[in-house]
């Protein structure tokens, strides 16, 4: 037998190693080859098996087809495109909180049909207390906004880049008068156009009078509110489990409990709050520029029924509405300035009280923090779908929650006295006033304060004091241009 040593097996096996790795190589780079002939084939006939459906699909499928057809659901048509010769193209920025900029948008659509505009989608306000950097479309369905309304005005995404800044063009900027008739956008503002052919309004609040308004403008700028402002379907759905969540538990108070940093630092209400808490809120109004009045009088702006009830203040006036102790109640709001703290009373009067937060798991509401608006656009949800609505501070929120309570049929809405309701709860206090006594003063008080059909009122001169349109959008609510089907004829006007 031949034995061979360790170097020659050696020198061998270095021999053989290199013939299968390039065996090894060919084997692969023929797998390689088949693999993609494969693919061109099979790609070749799908493309010839498509041409073959589209030949002979009308008439051997034609039954298929109508079957698929009948069983999904057909998108709703879409309303036909108004035509009419655009004289520019308008850009606004919101301002404010979510509601704010709400009321907002459906001026400035409505200013834009009045002057044949053409809107360019609002932008949403990112630079205010909350810095919000939602968009538009975060937390608004942007195309059912622009579908629904393509029968009114053209609306559009974005500028075409001729006009853009990037291109080095320079719209004119400003912000409309306050209040504003249809006769000040026609005289004023229609003839800049002739000029600019993009005008940009950076402030948006409140630019569109309550009052005095064409009839068929009021109606659109219920149109707007009402159906054209959806939110986004995440938004929705989320909105609408908390609404359910609740709502099996059974009948629920939808709190506004308005008792935030930024509202006392700027309504300079600081009843109940410690001197340090005083002195924080201070600081934070002075740091903000647009908050005009630094120097306020916390008692005083209280005694006027300027300043949002305290959590104490909003457990006595529940308690005296007559709520029961086992009531749900909703806090519709962001996080009460003194955390639970000052909430401790509340919650011992009402132990059934529940946040968004206590409801939903953590990573239900991931997506939403830090995006103050998307977060106030669930407690919007929830207060128009509450069984009681009642707000402690009349702004923006409370108001346009109140139109759509109305609009839904005229759910029941507390409006609160604030300045008559100090008085009382002042005298309940100081021992004057015993909780019978106090009980029976607050019920009388709101009689007529429940959200019931009423006119509008009206203060010339003053609009800051009248009612707010998006509160009781009364042309939007009858039949009849007098409203005497909704009110009865009497003290009858009509609407204008």
């Amino acid at each position: 037998m031949e034995v061979r040593s360790e170097s020659e097996v050696h020198v061998r096996s270095e021999k053989v190693l290199p013939l299968q790795g390039q065996m090894i190589q060919r084997t692969r780079l023929k797998v390689l080859f088949i693999r993609v002939c494969s693919s061109i084939l099979i790609w070749t006939c799908l493309v010839q098996l498509i041409a073959v459906w589209e030949l002979y699909q009308p008439r051997l499928f034609s039954g298929f087809a109508v079957h698929v057809e009948q069983t999904l659901p057909s998108p709703l048509p879409l309303v036909p495109a108004r035509n009419y010769t655009s004289n520019g193209f308008l850009q606004v920025s919101c301002n404010g909180g979510l509601n704010q900029m709400r009321a907002a948008i459906c001026d400035m659509l409505t200013v834009a049909r009045l002057l044949n505009l053409t809107l360019v989608v609002p932008e949403l306000d990112k630079t205010s207390f909350w810095a919000d950097p939602s968009n538009f479309d975060d937390i608004f369905d942007v195309k059912h906004f622009i579908d629904s309304l393509r029968d009114e005005v053209r609306i559009i995404k974005r500028l075409p880049k001729r006009f853009s800044r990037r291109y080095g063009y320079q719209p004119l900027e400003m912000p409309p008068v306050s209040w504003s008739n249809e006769k000040y956008y026609l005289q004023q503002i229609l003839p800049l156009f002739s000029k600019h052919q993009v005008i940009h309004f950076n402030r948006t609040d409140t630019r569109l009078a309550n009052n005095g308004i064409p009839l068929e403008l009021q109606k659109l700028r219920c149109r707007v509110n009402f159906q054209a402002l959806k939110f986004t379907p995440d938004i929705e759905a989320l909105g609408e489990k908390l609404v359910k969540m609740l709502q099996e538990r059974g009948p629920f108070v939808a709190l506004h409990l308005r008792y935030e940093m930024d509202m006392l630092a700027f309504s300079g209400c600081t009843h109940g709050c410690t001197n340090e808490e005083a002195e924080e809120l201070k600081r934070l109004r002075y740091a903000f520029p647009w908050w005009r009045e630094k120097e306020i009088v916390s008692e005083e702006r209280r005694s006027q029924g300027l300043c949002p009830l305290t959590p104490e203040e909003a457990a006595l006036i529940l308690q005296a509405m007559g709520f029961e102790k086992d009531v749900q109640i909703y806090i519709a709001s962001g996080d009460i300035y003194g955390g639970e703290r000052r909430l401790a009373a509340l919650r011992a009067a009402f132990p059934k009280i529940v946040k968004k937060e206590m409801l939903l798991e953590p990573g239900e509401l991931r997506h939403f923090q830090n995006h103050s608006s998307q977060m106030a656009a669930l407690d919007f949800i929830v207060s128009t779908a509450s069984s009681v609505f009642v707000p402690t501070y009349d702004g923006n929120m409370a108001k346009v929650v109140e139109g759509h309570r109305r609009y839904l049929g005229f759910k029941k809405t507390i409006r609160l006295d604030r300045k008559r309701l100090v008085d009382l709860l002042d005298l309940h206090q100081n021992g004057t006033l015993t909780m019978d006594e106090f009980t029976a003063a607050v019920r009388q008080l709101h009689e007529g304060r429940i959200g019931q059909p009423a006119r509008r009122r009206v203060i010339a001169e003053k609009p800051k004091e009248e009612d707010y349109f998006y509160a009781n959008p009364q042309e939007c609510l009858c039949e009849s241009n007098t409203c005497d089907d909704l009110f009865g004829p009497e003290n009858s006007t009509i609407v204008q």
